[in-house]
């Protein structure tokens, strides 16, 4: 169905730095069957992977605190609290999440459920993330965590039980979507809050 609907006329790289930022010139066909012309940017960095750390016994979860430009001086003090992710980096979703909680919480993490997959902004930017979920105790904290510093990464692990987590995300102090999400399935699915 898109090929009689999408015709690309141009397409422009605006930036290769960090990743591929292009603008595409297409003519669309609308439902009522007329044709219009369009420009839009997307941003191509790749498809990502998170997850969320679940203690059933203690009701907790581990989540990660870390600097975010984007969101420095966006009303924002730029330190989120996020679930582990990273970019898949041609890896399989479930093997690159595995090593990147490892890489920022020190948790290793055998057996990964993938709950769901979704685009997170999709008017501008082409990335899927795929979304999972494990289960952890204090046997399988095997390091520091805090990411690699090479790349820029200086996270802070934080444990948090459920409740402390879903009041934080009511009262803004977690404000990251991916985040978000996860805590809502673990209310629903894996500790649920009364």
């Amino acid at each position: 169905m898109p090929e009689d609907r999408i015709r690309i006329h141009q397409v422009e790289t605006l930036s290769d730095d960090w990743f591929l930022l292009q603008k595409t010139t297409f003519d669309y066909r609308r439902n009522d069957g007329s044709w219009q012309r369009q420009t839009r940017e997307t941003y191509d960095r790749g498809h990502g992977a998170t997850i969320l750390l679940y203690n059933r016994e203690r009701r907790t979860v581990v989540l990660v605190r870390q600097f975010r430009f984007p969101t420095y001086g966006n009303g924002h003090d730029g330190f989120l609290i996020e679930a582990a992710a990273g970019l898949l980096d041609q890896a399989s979703p479930e093997d690159r999440i595995k090593a990147e909680v490892e890489e920022e919480t020190g948790y290793r993490v055998g057996e990964v459920r993938k709950v769901f997959e979704a685009f997170m902004s999709p008017g501008s930017v082409t990335e899927r993330l795929y979304f999972f979920v494990a289960e952890y105790d204090p046997a399988s904290r095997i390091g520091d965590g805090g990411g690699i510093e090479e790349e820029g990464e200086d996270i802070e692990v934080l444990e948090l039980t459920m409740e402390q987590a879903m009041q934080m995300m009511a009262d803004g102090r977690i404000a990251d979507g991916k985040t978000i999400m996860l805590l809502q399935y673990a209310a629903l699915h894996l500790l649920p809050v009364s």
